[in-house]
């Protein structure tokens, strides 16, 4: 069953001067690959004279090594993208992109230095950053005639579904998302009080 993870709130930025190259930490909220990837591109649209634009992503949930990412964008190999991902994993949080944008101050820092500068900034910049918990939910297809749709609103309310799409038709067909959780139970009840006329089906089943 999928698990509730947090992610980010609002979007950060952090700027710090390491010998004379400045280093722009800037993290959003990225639900997934794709939009991580246009989050970096605008990035780099906004800053187009830094040297180097690297980064990382987690869009998606923590555990998914599937929607992870990195680049050190010209950076010695290792010294900038997975430093990223690493603080970013470290974190726990989900639907996440950080950038860290350099503009370059003409002393080479080592690779040593990379790999703090890089990771450090993402790290100071996670202990400021605001986050809020996402709970998984499941979304159904529930299909009813007008006489039952009392029951399916009132549950709707009771286990706080999410009506994603509604249709009026001979009958009504509503998408609703739950959370995980409560699937079993509202299956359960939706059966008992239509007497067998109305249940949960997956929504892509």
């Amino acid at each position: 069953m999928a698990v509730a993870y947090s992610i980010p709130a609002a979007p950060l930025e952090l700027s710090e001067e390491i010998k004379k190259s400045r280093f722009i930490t800037l993290i959003a909220h990225t639900p997934t690959v794709e939009a991580a990837k246009a989050w970096v591109n605008e990035v780099k649209r906004q800053h187009p004279a830094a040297r180097h634009h690297c980064w990382a992503f987690v869009a998606g949930a923590p555990q998914d090594s599937q929607v992870y990412g990195f680049s050190d964008d010209g950076e010695p190999s290792g010294t900038a993208g997975k430093p990223i991902l690493a603080q970013l994993m470290g974190s726990g949080l989900g639907e996440i992109c950080a950038v860290v944008v350099r503009y370059y101050g003409g002393i080479q820092l080592g690779t040593g230095g990379l790999v703090k500068a890089y990771g450090g900034g993402v790290g100071t910049a996670l202990k400021q950053l605001t986050t809020l918990l996402k709970v998984p939910r499941t979304p159904s297809i529930i299909h009813c005639d007008y006489g039952d749709i009392g029951v399916v609103e009132a549950l709707v309310g009771n286990y706080g579904g999410e009506v994603l799409a509604a249709e009026y038709g001979q009958q009504v067909s509503l998408q609703v998302a739950w959370e995980s959780s409560v699937w079993a139970q509202v299956d359960r009840e939706l059966i008992d009080r239509t007497h067998g006329r109305v249940s949960l089906d997956p929504l892509d089943g």
